[in-house]
């Protein structure tokens, strides 16, 4: 029972939070935005303490839980090792943990957080890393499905589907999910849990208090045969049967022991419990009944807790959808200082905690958010305006940031920020190479920081250019967006470090 009830809560929190990335239509955030702001890492970069608590509660009680059923990471680990699984029965054993590894690894990515390093925290973090996985290279293959849908449906006049932009967001990260993809495939192929007890640092972390956790797996050591099917089934590799030991910092409560065991010798219970089962002389048929029943009555407790938990955290958001006409590709700017998107506040705040999981860069609707190039920022969104402009009514970013990197920030506030100004280049401008007529960027300007002026001010039949008002401007990028000139826009966006109101 406690094995089917992992399963099934498993199987919905995977497929929720996998939705929440790949969802097209920017409406399912709504509903499915909890998902990842339950993750441990995005929860304490953010300083959400119910959720902090709650989840140190749930391991404190039930063990390490969280890895089995909400962390996203885990749960793929564990399909991959069903699917080896189906070939080869009975392939583990018990190993002893590498705690050299384990706290050392911990312990590197503790310093070069501290140093501002935080391109290798997130190169670690589980929720993460899954996020770049689904948002790289499992999204693009979804959004090629729903075109191919929206290309059916409108052969019979139907608009149940429409198209969306399929683009590469960024290279190096695209590579980095590739490659993250293939060694947990490969490690939780060969050995279960290797990742996550590894080198995974939530699952180190939460090793800390699984050990003292109230529900536990434990030995009826009159009742075990010594047959090994527990050690041999333990994913974790975390059974030792000969000293009917089990190493609680490395169980994830899985289940997969308890209904391999023939004898009845292990069971998830109390310290009190299991007392009492050793008392025992003999296992009679009604007591075997009510031990059955006892495990069932834990299972659906463990599993009301973790729901009525994920349902009491549950936050909701708003959709504001919208895009221009697709201009063509140009080049981006060499900015001095990134774009940040309004409600990062600041360029420290931001890279303090955001945990590049892409979510954002996912739910951007109209294409500005992709992942940062910059060393010690790697993966980490920034702003660019080659597909788009971070339009005034659209706080998307802002709802769906489960760490606070992108602080919920509302439609008025949004259209006050200052995130940046914009910046002529007076070389690339059409009006001047080309001798033609424009005012594109003064014309889509929602803050009208922009007006045509004469380029000599002495004479009215001079060309009109661009001047910028940068107390006006509020860096939204929407000149930079609709000026035609090319490869490079006549006029870009430079960030700033902090971000004012206007």
């Amino acid at each position: 029972m406690l094995r089917k009830i992992r399963i099934t809560l498993a199987a919905i929190m995977m497929t929720l939070v996998t939705l929440l990335f790949l969802d097209v239509s920017g409406t399912l955030h709504r509903w499915l935005a909890w998902t990842a702001s339950i993750q441990f890492l995005p929860a304490l970069l953010a300083l959400n303490t119910v959720v902090l608590v709650a989840l140190v509660a749930l391991t404190l009680v039930f063990g390490r839980i969280y890895c089995s059923i909400i962390c996203p990471l885990g749960i793929l680990q564990d399909i991959i090792s069903w699917l080896c699984g189906k070939r080869r029965k009975n392939r583990f054993c018990y190993s002893p943990a590498r705690q050299w590894l384990r706290y050392g690894l911990l312990g590197v990515l503790a310093v070069a957080f501290a140093l501002g390093v935080h391109s290798l925290v997130a190169l670690f973090a589980p929720y993460s890393s899954y996020g770049r996985m689904v948002t790289h290279l499992l999204l693009p293959l979804y959004q090629w499905c729903n075109n191919l849908l929206a290309g059916i449906a409108a052969h019979y006049q139907s608009y149940a589907f429409y198209d969306v932009d399929v683009w590469m967001k960024g290279l190096p990260t695209l590579i980095i999910a590739a490659v993250t993809l293939a060694v947990v495939a490969v490690l939780a192929w060969r050995g279960g849990r290797t990742y996550c007890n590894t080198l995974c640092p939530v699952g180190t972390l939460l090793s800390l208090l699984a050990r003292f956790s109230w529900l536990k797996v434990r030995f009826d050591a009159e009742k075990c045969r010594q047959c090994g099917l527990c050690s041999k089934n333990c994913k974790a590799s975390c059974i030792d049967f000969k000293n009917h030991r089990v190493d609680y910092t490395r169980c994830v409560v899985c289940g997969n022991c308890l209904g391999k065991c023939n004898f009845n010798a292990l069971h998830y219970c109390t310290p009190v419990k299991e007392k009492e089962k050793a008392q025992e002389t003999s296992p009679q048929e009604p007591k075997a009944r009510n031990q059955e029943h006892d495990t069932a009555r834990r299972a659906f407790l463990l599993g009301t807790v973790i729901a009525g938990t994920e349902l009491a955290l549950a936050q909701t958001g708003k959709k504001l959808d919208g895009g221009l006409a697709q201009l063509e590709d140009k080049q981006p700017p060499r900015r001095t200082t990134p774009v940040l998107p309004p409600g990062a506040l600041s360029a420290r705040h931001f890279a303090t905690r955001c945990t590049a999981c892409q979510l954002c860069v996912a739910k951007c609707p109209n294409g500005v958010l992709r992942p940062g190039t910059d060393m010690l920022t790697l993966m980490q969104p920034v702003m660019s305006f080659e597909r788009g402009a971070c339009r005034p009514e659209c706080n998307v970013c802002s709802q769906v940031c489960p760490s606070d990197a992108i602080t919920p920030i509302s439609v008025e506030d949004k259209s006050a920020t200052q995130i940046g100004h914009a910046v002529w280049v007076s070389k690339n401008c059409v009006v001047l190479t080309d001798e033609v007529s424009c005012g594109n960027c003064a014309r889509h300007c929602p803050a009208g920081a922009i007006e045509m002026v004469p380029r000599d001010p002495q004479d009215d039949t001079s060309p009109m250019v661009p001047a910028v008002n940068e107390s006006r401007c509020i860096g939204c990028g929407m000149c930079e967006y609709v000026c035609p000139a090319r490869p490079f826009s006549a006029i870009y966006v430079e960030g700033h470090e902090t971000h004012k109101t206007v």
